[in-house]
């Protein structure tokens, strides 16, 4: 068991996601930088879908009642192990009675916590990851108890390794979105030569960006969405779904992120730059 003694600024359990319940308005959740996940759950040699914390600008305190192994991943938080600095992509034997606590966010945005075997938190739909209301809550507490199989016999055959850093990136590749076809060309030349600042308004549901571009007086019927589509206002605002966006809007599709610039996009924070590209 892990005992959370405090929880962070918003802290949640999350998998790869919740499938096939779409059309009855429940989004896909799960990690936003999945990316990240799947290195570390892959240097635990662990299943794909195992659950993660996933940890938004402040991090836990946790205290192990038995013993795992950790890895760290995404962004950079100042963690420590027992008081000891502790680093990214590195694998970490922990004992019962160790603290795992957080510090100052140095770089990046959402920081993951991957333990051997995953988190053994309850599934609804098929998922772990937790979204309000298909799951209790949002997110976890402080005096939370996170369940985890004790880990007595793990060998790693590989204990840290260097991989490609993208918490600096800021050009998101994006593809054509349904309604594409709308956009005039000053609305192009805006979206593609000058680039935009993430605003207050950001989260696990959006991304609103600061700037605008020329509005519209396009109208459509509610359609289907995705994580990582590209909507456009009438006022000529860009909102960018994330992992617990809506399923359907009815805002002009007008690009659609790649998997990369989901996870790149999930790492700012307000204030920082983007910029899309055209792929």
């Amino acid at each position: 068991m892990v005992n959370v003694l405090k929880s962070g600024f918003f802290t949640t359990v999350q998998d790869t996601g919740r499938f096939g319940y779409r059309d009855k308005g429940v989004p896909v959740s799960g990690i936003m930088d999945d990316l990240t996940v799947n290195q570390i759950n892959g240097l635990l040699e662990n299943d794909p879908k195992a659950a993660v914390l996933e940890i938004t600008m402040t991090g836990p305190t946790l205290l192990f009642g038995e013993a795992t192994h950790v890895v760290l991943g995404g962004a950079q938080m100042s963690a420590t192990l027992n008081n000891t600095p502790i680093e990214n992509h590195k694998i970490y034997a922990v004992s019962e009675g160790d603290i795992l606590s957080y510090g100052k966010l140095e770089k990046g945005f959402r920081g993951y916590l991957a333990i051997k075997d995953g988190f053994k938190t309850d599934s609804v739909l098929g998922s772990k990851s937790m979204f309000f209301p298909v799951t209790p809550t949002n997110h976890i507490s402080d005096g939370d108890v996170l369940a985890f199989d004790r880990d007595m016999s793990f060998e790693p055959k590989i204990t840290a390794f260097k991989t490609e850093d993208f918490l600096d990136e800021n050009v998101l590749d994006v593809f054509k979105g349904p309604e594409y076809g709308i956009l005039v060309d000053k609305q192009l030349e805006r979206i593609f030569s000058d680039g935009f600042s993430v605003s207050k308004e950001n989260n696990r549901m959006a991304y609103q960006l600061q700037e605008t571009v020329l509005g519209h007086g396009h109208t459509m019927l509610t359609s289907a969405t995705l994580p990582g589509t590209v909507q456009l206002t009438p006022e000529g605002r860009l909102i960018i779904l994330m992992k617990d966006g809506q399923t359907t809007g009815g805002y002009p599709r007008i690009l659609q992120l790649s998997k990369k610039a989901i996870a790149i996009l999930a790492q700012k924070k307000f204030a920082d730059t983007i910029s899309f590209k055209l792929v």
